[in-house]
């Protein structure tokens, strides 16, 4: 009798672990699935479409960057507090520039208004110290008419630059 037993035990173990494996292979199906599509920058300066949009351009961007990104925005200029706002980020960016960034670290950059974003980049890249960036991701996501000034602003840091035009 405890042969029997012992037996129905075994069985009945043995097919919650398959059962158990069975469930666990359902379960990774869905993360093997394609991944959504790019979203569009918005066409206005709605700050919260502006905000999803980048956080759905960002870690599609990060390469091999594990690190959570460090993200800067502005707001558009119809914002009652956009120079304020501006003046503010400013000074973030310069010292975030003059500090550096260590390598297997992102610095995001976007805006409704990518002249503006451009003009605070260029002003505190200009600060950045040769090489302070070497292994770090800097991602500019604005108009392509900013782009190349960028770029040639970041270039000195040592940051593998990326660019995700808006299309605007």
């Amino acid at each position: 009798m405890k042969s029997t037993n012992r037996l129905l035990l075994a069985a009945c173990l043995g097919l919650s672990v398959v059962s158990l494996a069975a469930c666990g292979k359902k379960d990774a199906a869905p993360a093997q699935e394609a991944e959504a599509a790019p979203m569009s920058a918005p066409s206005g300066t709605d700050d919260a479409a502006w905000k999803k949009y980048l956080q759905d351009v960002v870690p599609r961007n990060m390469g091999n960057i594990n690190n959570p990104p460090i993200m800067y925005y502005l707001p558009a200029e119809t914002d009652s507090d956009f120079q304020g706002k501006y003046d503010r980020l400013a000074e973030q960016i310069d010292n975030a520039a003059q500090r550096g960034v260590t390598t297997g670290n992102m610095v995001a950059f976007g805006s409704p208004v990518s002249a503006k974003m451009a003009d605070l980049i260029v002003a505190a890249f200009g600060k950045a110290s040769p090489g302070s960036f070497k292994g770090a991701r800097v991602l500019f996501v604005g108009a392509a008419a900013d782009n190349d000034r960028v770029k040639a602003a970041v270039a000195p840091s040592g940051a593998d630059y990326v660019f995700v035009d808006t299309k605007q």
